[in-house]
């Protein structure tokens, strides 16, 4: 079938571009830079304005058979200021906005049937000890607030007769995520240890199977809704530091206090210290096999990859 996939130049993009390549299927990025995905043989890459309905761009709605929207301003790497902030939510307001309008513009027959999209699973908040299914209520903290905006703007394409399905997506690892090798680098260094008191639970997921999530979103009809793409492997932050550390072969003793953090990284601290018990009960449900469900053997097929 043929794919769209919106901001597909980052990390989950290019290699989910890459995956349904493999499968057979057309992939065609949308992207304001297209180069990044030229790399990809097979991908076709067409300059997209994520502000608006207009250009070639929406033409190649007609006659696709999925979407997928990736679309947004990076989380990490630049503090969270009111303005940074407000550019986080409005980009990807504005992406899938545009997206929903191109789809309203798209004859219904010709119109992609299915719109995947992801989100956060940060949607929870800060949840304690409470375990969390994808009929838990939204949380109260920024991300919290962004990711519950951003699903509400996908689920509008659903009155057009697209199954829409939100990917409520954890800590992606990856030797090329940013923020795992941040994660990771403390380790590195003989300096690793717990984040703020380590109690709480810390939700990740293998690069494989985020992208193997989106592939079953895409191609299974059953799947709609609200998806917590979660590995099963659920531990509190101080078991994953000291899964690391066994690893590494490093040292996980020297714990993190929480104002350090905060006083470092400001309210940005909130995507180390929340923490919420996010089961990935409607993968489950589906039948999906995660291919790096436990902790450790995530880890050691990351370490292992060159």
């Amino acid at each position: 079938m043929k794919v769209l996939i919106s901001g597909g130049s980052g990390l989950i993009g290019r290699r989910l571009a890459a995956r349904l390549l493999e499968g057979g299927h057309d992939v065609v990025v949308l992207s304001r830079r297209p180069e990044m995905t030229n790399a990809t043989k097979g991908v076709r890459s067409v300059i997209w304005d994520a502000h608006s309905a207009n250009g070639d761009w929406v033409k190649e709605l007609s006659g696709a058979q999925g979407i997928v929207n990736l679309a947004g301003a990076s989380i990490g790497g630049r503090p969270w200021t009111r303005r940074r902030m407000a550019e986080l939510i409005s980009s990807r307001l504005s992406a899938t906005g545009a997206l929903v309008q191109a789809l309203e513009q798209t004859p219904a027959e010709r119109r992609p049937p299915v719109l995947v999209s992801a989100s956060g699973i940060d949607y929870y908040g800060d949840r304690g000890d409470e375990a969390i299914t994808e009929d838990s209520p939204a949380g109260g903290s920024f991300l919290a607030r962004l990711s519950e905006q951003w699903e509400t703007a996908a689920q509008k394409a659903e009155p057009l007769g697209v199954r829409v399905v939100r990917l409520r997506t954890a800590m992606v690892f990856s030797r090329d995520a940013l923020a795992f090798r941040l994660l990771t680098l403390p380790f590195r260094l003989f300096v690793g240890g717990p984040l703020g008191n380590g109690r709480q639970w810390f939700t990740w997921i293998h690069l494989e199977d985020i992208v193997g999530l989106y592939r079953l979103a895409l191609e299974d009809p059953r799947v709609t809704g609200p998806v917590n793409a979660v590995a099963p492997d659920i531990r509190r932050e101080r078991e994953v530091a000291k899964e690391i550390g066994r690893v590494l072969r490093r040292p996980s003793l020297l714990p993190v206090p929480a104002f350090a953090l905060e006083l470092v990284l400001g309210k940005m601290a909130q995507l180390l210290l929340h923490g919420r018990r996010a089961e990935p009960a409607k993968a489950r449900g589906y039948g999906y096999q995660f291919r790096f469900g436990g902790l450790h053997e995530a880890l050691e097929d990351i370490r292992l990859r060159r």
